[in-house]
């Protein structure tokens, strides 16, 4: 009896006891799921993209200026076209009067920047937008404002690839003109040759005459000169231009005298 007892006594106790522990394991069990959610979840970098860089703004000032609100990686600037370098640096040498040497910074057209967190990044984005870039008073960036745009879903590979295909572009552009130069130069050089040729052949007596032959009318005084140089073509010239010289004269006096014209006192007789 007493050994059956102490049996019932023990199958009581043991559910009591997995009761009082079922909420322990339970808040283990949680602790060690949250534990292996935050091992699984990787922190995702976040780009922000910069659209005005001031003069003399360089990767290291942005560097200093936005690690403040979090870490940040790496950071690209574009520099400005090759064109525009060097207009600026030629009107900074006009500038200088060409005695010294023109002090010329390269700048940079647009920025992007990444950091660890894209949280932070979104932040940033948000909270600097419109905002001064230098807090004290004697910063060169006080005057000019932070545009920044978060680029959502960007990343760094993203950046490369583009950068990588405008490289190809512009090298094929610039392979295209030096073909297109190429070209011209080659045809010049053909026109030159083929020019020397045709003045070299110009002197060959078995080379066919290449001017053109055509048949122009004459004109009245070619007429007058071929009839006044047949024999006695003067002196019919001379009798034609007395004949019409009298009958200037008899149609004129005729009308002065009122008598009949030439042509009547031809005909009567």
């Amino acid at each position: 009896m007493e050994a059956e007892e102490l049996e019932s006594e023990a199958s009581e106790r043991e559910p009591r006891e997995g009761t009082d522990r079922s909420p322990e394991a339970a808040e283990e069990r949680e602790e060690s799921e949250e534990a292996a959610c935050g091992a699984k979840k990787r922190v995702v970098p976040g780009i922000v993209y910069l659209g005005h860089l001031p003069p003399r703004f360089r990767p290291l000032h942005v560097r200093n200026l936005l690690s403040a609100y979090g870490e940040v990686g790496r950071v690209f600037f574009q520099p400005e076209d090759g064109f525009v370098r060097r207009k600026k640096k030629a009107a900074a040498a006009s500038a200088a009067g060409g005695k010294k040497r023109s002090r010329y910074s390269k700048d940079y057209t647009e920025g992007w920047v990444e950091f660890r967190d894209k949280r932070v990044a979104k932040r940033v984005a948000a909270s600097l937008h419109n905002t001064p870039m230098g807090a004290r008073r004697r910063s060169p960036f006080r005057y000019d404002l932070w545009n920044l745009k978060y680029l959502h879903r960007f990343t760094w590979s993203h950046l490369s690839e583009h950068l990588a295909f405008e490289r190809q572009v512009r090298r094929q552009r610039l392979r295209a003109e030096v073909a297109q130069a190429k070209r011209e130069t080659d045809f010049y050089l053909r026109s030159v040759e083929r020019g020397r040729r045709f003045l070299a052949a110009e002197g060959d007596s078995a080379r066919p005459s290449g001017t053109w032959t055509f048949a122009q009318r004459p004109t009245e005084q070619e007429l007058r000169a071929r009839k006044a140089a047949r024999p006695g073509g003067r002196e019919r010239a001379r009798l034609a231009n007395a004949q019409d010289q009298a009958r200037s004269n008899q149609g004129l006096l005729a009308k002065i005298f009122g008598g009949p014209p030439p042509s009547a006192s031809v005909e009567e007789p």
